[in-house]
């Protein structure tokens, strides 16, 4: 039965042609071969929570992988995945078998598989975007192959696999590097913007994961920080003194302690639109400085949203945005009742000039002329899915003007 798909946010809504909701690997290939055979296309969703249009295909097949979840097993600390487990159900079963993910992003309604395919991130120095655990990959390509991609086999494709935008084939299963569960301490406190902005590489580097919200209509910040409960931090020390020394009438609150699939992620009721681009971290400074001047300047009354800023390590993933640099994100969020075009694209036009390079999941306007020059593995992803998928099986018309392909 054909039905609609509407995205998390509402902004992407269309109609395929056909819909399907393989239970097994061998269901998936029968699905890729039909369309090579008729020359449609086939594109996987995971959730649903990305708000840029990488699975719209009015004229294909959308596969949904909700009946392809659960944990598979796991081995010393390595855990194996469906690909469409949502990451919520994967951190309680990790949870169970007494293992953790390093790190995780801000929501966990996402499958895992559309997780690492659009490089979701969470934030800390140390720690790179999902994708960087992912230690295997298991999926059908353009031709109906089922092939291991992991260190011992495939190997060279590992590097395009991990992060692909579900371009080189429907990922049927992913392995994990995972560890034993532990559990965090999360906390938050308000601080005028300009102390946060003066402190933040110390926050940075003396909390495990530290991030900020900054709200434009009160110029205030939301710090938010992480660190592991079994661990005295010398941030959160540090955090609570001079927290008080530049107002004393601060309160830094303990929010929760918990293991980390639930303290990290945070419960999403409302709705919302999101630009994000990844900075080069030495660029940070003068990016988000442009950014605060125009949204004060420009927007401030029609911002009824945060700016929310993280960090991502550097990592070799040919299609990450945290590609062979420390990153720091900016990302600009509106309420999905408000317009938001306007304000994103003149975001994007700050972004860009300090070589800013879009989150794949949000909202962007580049296209493969813009793209091919930020990512300097962008040939050899494109050789990799040729090699895949040579018929375009899962190319759709706006990954086609995305890749850069007829």
């Amino acid at each position: 039965m054909v039905r609609p798909f509407v995205n998390w946010s509402g902004s992407l809504a269309f109609t395929p042609a056909g819909y399907a909701e393989p239970t097994t690997e061998e269901e998936v290939r029968e699905l890729v071969l039909r369309a090579r055979e008729s020359g449609t296309t086939l594109r996987p969703i995971g959730s649903g929570h990305s708000s840029s249009p990488l699975v719209r295909t009015d004229d294909g097949t959308l596969v949904s992988l909700d009946r392809l979840a659960g944990v598979i097993d796991q081995v010393d600390e390595c855990a194996t995945a469906w690909a469409g487990t949502r990451l919520k159900a994967l951190g309680e079963g990790l949870y169970e078998a007494g293992l953790a993910m390093d790190n995780l992003g801000d929501v966990d309604y996402q499958s895992i598989a559309g997780a690492t395919a659009t490089g979701t991130h969470g934030t800390g120095l140390g720690f790179g975007n999902l994708s960087t655990q992912v230690t295997g990959v298991r999926l059908v390509t353009g031709t109906g192959e089922v092939l291991e991609i992991s260190a011992e086999h495939n190997a060279d494709l590992l590097p395009a696999a991990r992060l692909s935008l579900g371009v080189l084939g429907v990922v049927t299963q992913l392995t994990l590097d995972v560890q034993p569960r532990y559990e965090l301490r999360r906390r938050s406190w308000c601080a005028p913007i300009e102390w946060t902005l003066d402190h933040l590489a110390e926050l940075q580097h003396t909390n495990r994961n530290m991030d900020f919200y900054w709200y434009p209509r009160s110029d205030l910040a939301q710090i938010r920080t992480m660190n592991r409960a079994d661990e005295v931090a010398e941030g959160e020390q540090w955090t609570a003194r001079q927290v008080l020394e530049a107002d004393p009438s601060a309160e830094v609150r303990e929010l929760e302690i918990g293991p980390t699939h639930r303290t990290i992620p945070q419960n999403r009721e409302l709705r919302f639109e999101e630009i994000e681009y990844m900075i080069p971290s030495e660029a940070f400074p003068a990016c988000f400085a442009e950014v605060r001047r125009r949204i004060l300047r420009r927007h401030r009354r029609t911002v009824a949203w945060r700016v929310l800023v993280r960090t991502i390590a550097a990592d070799d993933i040919w299609l990450s945005n945290a590609y062979g640099r420390l990153t720091t994100t900016i990302a600009c969020l509106q309420n999905t009742s408000l317009p938001y075009e306007d304000y994103f694209r003149d975001m994007e036009s700050v972004f860009r000039h300090y070589g800013g390079r879009p989150h794949w999941g949000k909202k962007h306007w580049l296209t493969a002329r813009e793209l091919r020059p930020l990512l300097p593995r962008w040939d050899d992803f494109q050789a990799v899915r040729r090699r895949l998928d040579p018929d375009g099986v899962f190319l759709t018309p706006y990954l086609a003007r995305l890749l850069g392909e007829s």
